[in-house]
């Protein structure tokens, strides 16, 4: 029996669906809502789709897990502890789900949630894959503090069974996880979408503790921020959303009542925008700041400039279950405030003449080095509040890592009467290459 995985990244998110295809048969684990890409696959295979297997209640995106086994006609699997409202095959640990000489063997890998079940695929008896979820990654594992602080350390007692359970199997195994790098599920910077379990072995941190102490102290440090609008997906994940839509009215006028979101080019938003507006640049990680920086289900309209993708907006922010999209204005109906941008010789010639620097970077970052004397703001954070020690009778220079995030804390604080300057192209370690008195 051929086999033939493939997998479909979602950059924004860091996370990977995974097709298994035996001959005409196919598999499908953890797909997110927009779920017409994963058709378009199985189509173009002519494959007959018979189980979608869901690893865990996923904290970081809506599933498409039930639309996509109703379009198909598949089964739908889920851990047995997920008990969600909606019809599914439970799976309970090492109760083998047969279909010919294809065997799916569910095992028990709590950690990253309690209910979390990896999938290890067996064909003519011999294993050959492993779909982990959010439990073994390469080069990392799932963090364990998502559904409460409470409860991390004792999610990272069970995780570090659960990856020491996989790291069991055969070293030919192929290790094919959900979450990857650009992810807030993992606990350090994971690599690569696929690996084997021997090549884990050998080179996985995770998998070189000594004890389950050293282990748990490893999972529970240096942890990053993450979204807000996580705290939204279990719930949901449990009930379901209707199938999304992706076809955005166009706007002549922003309408009252909702919040404008600018995802134009950090300088298009700089020239002039909105006021109020939050300014978030179309990229690959769009859905994840607005669903960070805005309350979950708040109305929106969206301003885009003309050759930019409604479509891929409002997909992106389907996969977090914002619905509530009331269109896009493709020319802005008020461009009453703008900022200056500005490139790295600049910015560096400001920063040694003591220019007022806030990085607006995240925690980790900003312990691989930064400006000294610089103002310490994570983005989320800006949200939340203004840093008692900025002043607001000197202009901001604000950096990130390449623009996109100072441009977002420019929008912030410009509504609360700063005067931001922001440099784009560039971002603080090449201020710190080529400022001559970095402070």
């Amino acid at each position: 029996m051929s086999l033939e995985t493939i997998s479909i990244r979602t950059e924004g998110l860091g996370d990977s669906t995974h097709i298994a295809f035996f001959d005409e048969v196919a598999i499908v684990v953890d797909p997110q809502r927009d779920i017409d890409r994963f058709q378009s696959v199985l189509e173009s295979r002519d494959a007959d789709v018979r189980f979608v297997l869901e690893t865990h209640i996923h904290n970081d995106y809506v599933s498409g897990g039930r639309d996509l086994a109703k379009k198909t006609g598949a089964e739908l699997v889920m851990p047995a502890g997920a008990a969600p409202v909606f019809r599914h095959r439970p799976a309970f640990h090492h109760e083998d789900i047969e279909l010919g000489d294809l065997v799916l063997r569910p095992i028990h890998t709590p950690g990253h949630t309690p209910e979390h079940t990896s999938y290890l695929l067996l064909t003519e008896g011999r294993p050959r894959a492993v779909f982990s979820g959010g439990s073994l990654l390469v080069g990392s594992a799932g963090r364990t503090d998502l559904l409460s602080d409470d409860r991390a350390e004792s999610l990272a007692r069970l995780q570090y069974s659960s990856v020491n359970r996989l790291a069991d199997l055969p070293d030919s195994v192929d290790l094919l996880p959900t979450h990857g790098a650009g992810s807030f599920c993992t606990t350090s910077r994971a690599g690569r979408s696929t690996s084997t379990i021997g090549e884990e072995k050998r080179s996985n941190p995770v998998l070189a503790y000594e004890d389950e102490d050293g282990f748990v102290k490893g999972q529970l440090s240096g942890l990053v921020p993450y979204p807000t609008y996580y705290r939204e997906m279990g719930p949901i994940n449990l009930v379901g959303l209707p199938e999304p839509s992706f076809d955005l009215a166009e706007l002549d006028r922003i309408p009252d009542g909702v919040t404008v979101i600018d995802g134009r080019p950090v300088r298009d938003f700089a020239t002039g925008h909105r006021p109020g507006a939050i300014g978030i640049e179309l990229t690959s990680s769009f859905a994840t700041w607005v669903g960070w920086l805005t309350e979950h289900g708040t109305p929106i309209a969206l301003v885009l400039n003309s050759h930019q993708d409604s479509e891929e907006a409002a997909r992106q922010l389907a996969r977090i279950g914002y619905d509530d999209i009331r269109g896009v204005v493709r020319t802005p109906d008020s461009v009453e405030e703008s900022f200056r941008t500005v490139d790295l010789a600049t910015f560096a010639h400001a920063t040694d003449e003591g220019a007022q620097i806030l990085d607006a970077r995240a925690p980790d970052e900003w312990e691989r080095g930064t400006i000294d004397g610089s103002i310490l703001a994570y983005v989320p954070d800006l949200a939340d509040g203004t840093p008692e020690e900025l002043r607001e009778s000197q202009p901001v220079w604000i950096a990130c890592a390449s623009g996109q995030r100072a441009g977002i804390a420019a929008s912030l604080l410009q509504g609360r009467g700063f005067e931001p300057i922001v440099l784009v192209d560039a971002g603080v370690p090449d201020v710190l290459r080529v400022a001559s008195n970095p402070r």
